[in-house]
């Protein structure tokens, strides 16, 4: 084999070995591109954009979901109240004396405090 034959065959291989490895790079471009494209399109990017370009309708979607959590939190409430009342119920029910005594100041304090002219 000639010297220009060595030359052309190792000019061939490393020409070979560098588009091998544009060719990988370009793949792996391209699987990176579309785990992009997936991520943005679960976080659901494009619907949020267009409901931004849509003023009237972001005002009544936060309307709602506003009024909705007003409502939630007002029977959560409501249920919480409700549940420590029938507690306090039952423990003045059993007459117990530290329980008792203190429902009897709280009673006292109110009821001083109704008597009061604040005005």
């Amino acid at each position: 084999m000639s010297e220009h034959d060595k030359q052309t065959a190792s000019t061939s291989q490393q020409s070979t070995s560098d588009n091998l490895n544009s060719h990988d790079k370009i793949e792996e471009l391209h699987t990176l591109t579309n785990r992009l494209a997936n991520e943005l399109e679960r976080s659901r990017i494009a619907q949020y954009t267009e409901l931004l370009n849509r003023p009237w309708k972001l005002i009544g979607l936060n309307l709602l979901s506003g009024a909705a959590r007003g409502v939630g939190i007002a029977i959560g409430f409501t249920f919480f109240a409700a549940t420590i009342i029938y507690v306090l119920q039952v423990l003045g029910a059993l007459n117990l004396p530290i329980v008792g005594d203190y429902i009897a100041d709280i009673v006292r304090i109110v009821q001083r405090q109704l008597d009061m002219n604040t005005y």
